[in-house]
């Protein structure tokens, strides 16, 4: 039921007395004619079972003065044309004080435009949804009218995966340019917080951290210990490089020269034939299967013989042995096999009847190999007597013994190599065929 307008309230007859709306049956009449607000929200529109055309106040079948507007003119009438004066003789419809029994009083910014006013322009988006509930707070006091806007939420757009390309750019070159530009780029990652700073120490706490820190005296001397290895490696591994290498090239280097200086004083002649000072240079040894040529120096001293890639002859002392011009002994040299210069490193390879040369001043000795001991002690002076032990000699002749030491690269044991002369031919009748070929 409509509550009844501030203004109309009945009289002492009763609701239904005469009044404003004539005579009886006026007031039911109107009632009925109402537009049902709940089914029929627009404006002007009676989707009430109840609206009847005749039932409107001076309409037709009434005894009214003539016939009246409809409901839906009325309605029409009330939110677009001009309002009748209260209390003309036609008007039996308030839209005023309808609004106000149905909704409570409204305020200029509540008002529900038409739909004509709300519709959203074709650019613009649509306007959200206004709906109207009334909440009636405490007894007969008029309803309170609030207003919602619900704006339905629109659900986050799904992230495409990056493998699938997205839809081509609709807009002009600019546009695709920066969408191109936008597929290849990296998501920015998240900057890291920074940590907060720490709390200063104290200082019984920075002496107790700087205690910790301290290495134990088992890893100082473990470390210590390290250090020593790696530089005692460091150091052989320095050492066995001069040996094997080093040495071989500046021994090369000064028998090379030493070597020339023999020639130029025999093309000279300021060289004499007779003894010899120990570490002078006085004859040449040639062996054409080794490539070897060697110079030949009085001693065999270590260091100013055999350590300058010289071969040695023993010719002091007890060691003392003959030289290649006397008619009769055993011509015997010594040379290094491993490290500065080697010259006789591969002198076990030689085989019987393999030709060695001895050039001096006034003759070349050519010396045939005849027999080899593999292995025998450094004190076995027998094998460099005038008739070696060993070698198969049976009696006196010109012979050669050469010594090394063996096996390679250490001095345990030696290796003697025996020869035999074959011929002797003076320099004035040239090189002997071993040295022609």
């Amino acid at each position: 039921m409509t509550v009844g307008r501030p203004g109309h309230e009945a009289g002492p007859e009763g609701p239904h007395a005469q009044g404003v709306y004539g005579a009886d049956g006026a007031f039911v009449a109107a009632v009925d004619g109402l537009a049902d607000p709940l089914s029929d929200p627009l404006p002007g529109g009676h989707a009430s079972p109840w609206f009847r055309a005749d039932n409107i106040p001076g309409g037709p079948g009434t005894d009214g003065p003539g016939p009246g507007p409809s409901s839906r003119e009325a309605g029409h009438t009330a939110h677009q044309g001009p309002q009748q004066p209260q209390g003309a003789p036609n008007e039996w419809y308030d839209p005023a004080g309808y609004q106000r029994d149905w909704y409570g009083p409204q305020e200029p910014s509540a008002r529900i435009a038409p739909a004509e006013e709300r519709a959203p322009a074709p650019d613009l988006p649509a306007e959200p949804r206004t709906e109207v509930m009334t909440a009636v707070v405490g007894g007969p006091a008029e309803p309170r009218t609030e207003v919602i806007s619900r704006v339905p939420a629109e659900p986050d757009p799904e992230p495409e995966p990056a493998s699938r390309p997205g839809p081509p750019p609709s807009g002009g070159r600019a546009e695709r340019r920066r969408a191109a530009k936008g597929r290849g780029r990296r998501r920015p990652e998240p900057v890291a917080e920074r940590a907060a700073p720490a709390r200063p120490m104290s200082r019984m706490e920075a002496r107790r951290a700087a205690k910790a820190a301290k290495d134990s005296p088992a890893v100082v001397a473990s470390r210590v210990v390290g250090e020593v290895f790696i530089s005692l490696g460091v150091l052989m591994l320095l050492f066995v490089t001069y040996q094997l290498w080093w040495t071989n090239i500046r021994a090369e280097q000064i028998a090379g020269k030493e070597t020339n200086r023999i020639q130029d004083e025999w093309a000279k002649g300021d060289r004499k034939p007779g003894v010899f000072a120990p570490g002078q240079g006085f004859a040449i040894m040639h062996i054409p299967k080794l490539d070897v040529v060697a110079p030949i120096a009085e001693g065999i001293d270590k260091e100013k013989v055999l350590d300058r890639g010289m071969l040695g002859h023993y010719g002091e002392g007890r060691l003392k042995t003959a030289m290649p011009s006397d008619k009769q002994g055993n011509f015997s040299v010594a040379g290094h096999r491993n490290t500065h210069g080697e010259p006789f490193r591969y002198i076990n390879k030689l085989e019987p009847g393999d030709p060695i040369v001895v050039e001096t001043q006034d003759a070349y000795y050519t010396y045939e190999m005849a027999s080899v001991l593999p292995q025998t002690a450094p004190s076995n002076i027998s094998v460099i007597e005038p008739v070696p032990v060993g070698s198969g000699f049976e009696g006196p002749g010109r012979y050669l013994t050469m010594t090394t030491c063996t096996p390679e690269f250490t001095s345990t044991y030696r290796l003697i190599v025996w020869g035999k002369m074959v011929d002797e031919r003076p320099r004035s009748q040239g090189k002997p065929d071993a040295l022609v070929g």
